[in-house]
């Protein structure tokens, strides 16, 4: 099933066409990437998809339904949830609150906490589980009581990926969850993210200019070049293909 998708989408900044009718289709279970050059229109369309962005001309779609007159705020409840280039936590929160607060549209009726009803107790202790088994998997069980701001630059990248698992998604887009690691806070992610899509089944897509990451990590793989549709396939076919090694390398 197609699960987050859009078609001819397009963009305009002034004079100048970000995207040009790119289309794309992510696969439910599967985790899939985005490449391109600086400027290719990545962080453009990957903002399209998450509806930060709007577009002049297009559609997206979320599980077949048009999604086009949502908001970003709408896309959590959705199923729908983004990380950042630049890590945006909290920093004088701890690890633990960091983590729950990705699971604040599940708190339900807010007049439930204010009294501490029974049902928001329990609701509430159910998300706070939640919050610890998503840490645990993410090795940050050692780590909750750490103020964000503390926390090496890796460790920040994955509170940061368990912030939007506590949300409960389908679909996880992640926005360079590599950018400024290291060589073993790179493998470490990436094996982070090969077994919760295993595990759990979500759906990831993500844009990397890593590219061991993006060959190592993804299943399938949509190359864009100056807003346009270049290439789509396997990380073994977008190896071998001829327009993609041209666009990186500049081949006659």
């Amino acid at each position: 099933m197609k699960h987050l998708s859009c078609e001819n989408i397009t963009v305009r900044f002034g004079g100048v066409l970000a995207c040009k009718g790119i289309s794309l289709a992510i696969e439910e279970g599967q985790v899939s990437g985005l490449i391109g050059a600086n400027g290719a229109g990545k962080t453009t369309l990957f903002n399209v998809l998450t509806r930060f962005q709007e577009y002049e001309a297009g559609n997206v779609y979320f599980k077949g339904d048009s999604i086009d007159d949502k908001k970003p705020h709408h896309m959590a409840s959705l199923g729908v949830v983004r990380t950042f280039q630049n890590i945006n936590l909290f920093k004088g929160q701890t690890t633990l609150n960091n983590i729950l607060i990705g699971a604040h549209h599940r708190l339900g009726n807010p007049l439930a906490s204010v009294f501490s009803l029974p049902r928001a107790r329990r609701n509430e202790k159910k998300l706070y589980a939640r919050a610890i088994e998503i840490a645990e998997m993410l090795h940050l069980e050692d780590h909750l009581d750490s103020t964000a701001a503390n926390l090496p630059y890796g460790y920040q990248k994955r509170v940061e990926l368990a912030r939007a698992l506590a949300s409960d998604p389908e679909v996880v887009l992640l926005d360079e969850p590599v950018a400024g690691c290291n060589d073993e806070e790179t493998d470490e992610l990436k094996s982070s993210i090969k077994e919760l899509n295993k595990q759990l089944g979500i759906t990831f897509f993500l844009v990397e200019h890593d590219m061991s990451m993006v060959m190592d990590s993804c299943d399938y793989i949509y190359a864009i070049n100056f807003g346009e549709n270049l290439a789509e396939g396997t990380p073994e076919e977008i190896q071998r293909n001829p327009d993609v090694i041209k666009a990186y390398l500049g081949e006659d």
